[in-house]
């Protein structure tokens, strides 16, 4: 649930009437989406997912309890709080409810005042629950995506690169000398510096769909946004460049007097589902960057052994 924005709740039901006194309860609060058989609604949760779901139990076809089977089945819905809406009464008819996922029952004939606080409580406790989980892929110290959210989005696309067979672009960032910088300035400058490289790296993330993440320690990874193949060197010069006009003084730094970043960049179809085989290689252009003297981007394409050094420049 997005913060600020109206929160929608679709209701199921196989008779209109039940959907009318449903939708009169909660009207001018929520944006609300309707239907009136399992099918229907599996395919409107599917294809604009809701906040809050109140299914009607006994329903012709495809019951309550099969469709909650299916919702928890999917990925884009199995955290979406269900609760049910029934005439049923018997505590092993609710037994058999929440173990199958919802969260709450409501009886029939239904009382509105009930039926806004039920969904006032669950509505709220599922925004505190997105918040948390938003929290938890946070890095703490630089503000942007953490190594949990990288492995769960990497894992995401490296598979759909696989199966599609399209390629995939993840570039490895690591700060030149960053531990003599911390020995020197000491940990609460090195701090700062690693919030405002991080912001740098964000801010140099254009595209709708590109990530940067903090990899661990001083290092960070860009995963390219999907379909947005090419223009990989343009990608990592703006990166370097971004990172020497913060004109951060390194004095310990045999790279140069400022801090600058060293880059492995790889852009191919993964050769295994789980792409780790394009993290190593960027991991070893990364190693070969440094190699070649820091302040630089080695970039792969197609071929892993032809790469190529694209080298930070002086902003003029």
């Amino acid at each position: 649930m997005n913060p600020g924005s109206v929160p929608r709740v679709l209701i199921v039901d196989d008779e209109p009437a039940n959907v009318r006194v449903l939708a009169e309860a909660l009207q001018g609060a929520y944006d609300l989406r309707f239907a009136t058989d399992g099918e229907r609604a599996l395919g409107l949760a599917m294809a604009l997912p809701a906040d809050l779901i109140l299914l009607d139990v006994v329903m012709p076809g495809l019951d309550g309890f099969e469709l909650l089977r299916r919702l928890k089945a999917q990925p884009a819905t199995r955290d979406v709080p269900v609760i049910f809406v029934t005439a049923l009464s018997e505590v092993g008819e609710e037994e058999r409810g929440f173990a199958a996922g919802a969260v709450d029952y409501i009886t029939k004939p239904i009382s509105p005042p009930i039926v806004r606080a039920r969904v006032r409580t669950h509505l709220e406790l599922k925004r505190q629950r997105d918040l948390l989980e938003q929290r938890a892929l946070i890095d703490g110290l630089t503000g942007i995506a953490n190594r949990r959210r990288f492995d769960e989005e990497w894992a995401r696309r490296a598979a759909a690169a696989f199966e599609q067979r399209l390629p995939v672009g993840v570039l490895l960032v690591d700060i030149d000398h960053f531990k003599q910088y911390n020995d020197h300035y000491g940990h609460g400058p090195g701090d700062d510096c690693l919030r405002r490289v991080a912001t740098a790296l964000q801010e140099s993330c254009q595209r709708a769909g590109d990530l940067a993440a903090r990899y661990g320690g001083e290092e960070f990874v860009i995963v390219r946004a999907a379909g947005s193949t090419g223009e990989m060197d343009s990608h990592a010069s703006q990166l370097l460049q971004a990172v020497r006009r913060l004109d951060l003084p390194h004095v310990k730094s045999s790279t140069g007097p400022r801090v600058s970043i060293s880059i492995g960049a790889v852009e191919r179809v993964p050769d295994l589902g789980d792409g780790r085989d394009l993290l190593e290689n960027a991991d070893r252009l990364l190693y070969e960057a440094k190699r070649r003297g820091r302040n630089r981007c080695v970039l792969a394409g197609a071929d892993i052994t032809a790469t190529r050094v694209l080298q930070g420049e002086e902003t003029p």
